[in-house]
């Protein structure tokens, strides 16, 4: 009992002098992104409105620090937000989006449409999309404008003045003294002009286009390979972390969108990786189960049919079939236990007992004997003499 008075009267001072901030709270968006997409029913995730840091309330810690934990929320609870939890409807939701804004081939809409109406729907259509290169990176870029319009929305519901560190174009050693100064009201002269820039740039969360971002108009610009580069950030410093707090600190370090999956079964993008590979050495294993299978039924097969005798007169077909059972028996046996492979049989033998026999060549038949006849008679030709009458004399 007196513990926890102890505690109380700890945590009601630090509330009363809790600091204000001097410039717009600098958030990771790939951080805040991340909690979004692992809080469910069974994991709750924090986010401080005084100096911006996340905390993830683990069940695993011991009892002692969990009271601990309990007691500063009922103190300064007003500090900090719960992050929201993704429901089915906005899963589903989010899935049929990049189907119908996405994907275009007419056989893969109709294919996801089906995965997602399917049981488990998010492993079956990460899946399905991994598999699919082509689609793979569309819906990264998909998911990852959806979880940014998604989590604006959600720190301008809370009043969160904010500006996420991955969009600043400031040098790295500004950005560390910002943060470094964050509750001095008079910070030193480029601090203080940098923080008229963060000004500027948090107005901008909180327009329209924020939450619908327009395509960009006029020409488009020249295709040029895309190289992706991560972004430079600084080092975390959080001076007002109460010490209950500080064994719940959610601090993971995501520097890519790529890295967060919407997967809810794995937390990371590598164990999805890992089970997607291991599944697929499944079907692999599966299939040369069933070709060795087969392999095994033709041999039993041809070590039936390996006594039929040779049949003559089939020397081109025997030109042919030779050079496929030299191919043949080139190849290795599939056994189990490393057992020796039998003796091979040829693909001749088998073959031959299949082959219609040549029929045998009937002898020609002989030509019938001529009858002489007798020569004829040559016909002498009687030409009669051309008499040309003469005209009489005038």
């Amino acid at each position: 009992m007196i513990t926890h008075i102890f505690y109380s009267k700890k945590y009601y001072y630090m509330a009363k002098s809790t600091p204000q901030a001097q410039n717009p709270l600098i958030l990771r968006y790939h951080r805040l992104m991340d909690a979004f997409a692992k809080s469910d029913d069974e994991r709750d995730f924090y986010l401080d409105k005084v100096e911006g840091f996340l905390f993830f309330v683990d069940l695993d810690k011991s009892e002692e620090e969990l009271r601990e934990l309990e007691t500063e929320f009922t103190v300064s609870g007003k500090r900090y937000c719960l992050i929201p939890k993704m429901t089915f409807y906005e899963t589903k939701k989010f899935m049929e989006g990049f189907v119908n804004e996405k994907v275009y081939d007419i056989d893969t809409k109709e294919k996801l449409l089906d995965v997602i109406q399917s049981k488990e729907a998010r492993e079956n259509f990460l899946e399905f999309i991994y598999d699919h290169l082509t689609e793979l990176e569309k819906w990264q870029q998909y998911y990852l404008e959806r979880s940014r319009i998604r989590i604006i929305e959600w720190l301008r519901s809370q009043e969160v003045q904010f500006v996420f560190e991955e969009d600043l174009d400031l040098p790295t050693s500004l950005i560390e003294k910002l943060k470094k100064y964050l509750f001095d009201a008079k910070p030193p002269k480029e601090v203080a002009q940098a923080r008229d820039l963060l000004f500027t740039k948090a107005k901008t969360y909180y327009s329209n286009e924020a939450l619908n971002p327009r395509p960009k108009r006029g020409r488009p610009p020249k295709q040029v390979v895309k190289v992706e580069t991560e972004p430079q950030l600084t080092p975390d410093m959080y001076t007002t972390v109460p010490p209950a707090i500080r064994h719940f600190l959610y601090i993971p370090d995501i520097t890519s969108g790529s890295a967060v999956t919407f997967s809810a079964r794995y937390d990371t993008e590598a164990q999805l990786l890992a089970s997607l590979r291991g599944s697929s050495r499944v079907k692999v294993d599966a299939k040369l189960q069933a070709l060795s299978e087969r392999l095994e039924s033709l041999r039993h097969l041809s070590s039936r049919l390996a006594d039929i005798h040779d049949v003559p007169g089939i020397q081109k077909e025997e030109k042919l079939i030779k050079a496929i059972s030299q191919e043949v028996e080139e190849l290795p046996e599939i056994t189990e236990e490393g057992e020796p492979p039998e003796t091979k049989r040829r693909l001749l033998d088998v073959v031959k007992g299949f082959l219609p026999k040549r029929r045998e060549a009937r002898p020609a038949p002989k030509p019938e004997q001529e009858v002489p006849t007798p020569p004829k008679k040559k016909e002498i030709k009687t030409v009669t003499q051309i008499q040309h009458k003469r005209g009489k004399k005038k």
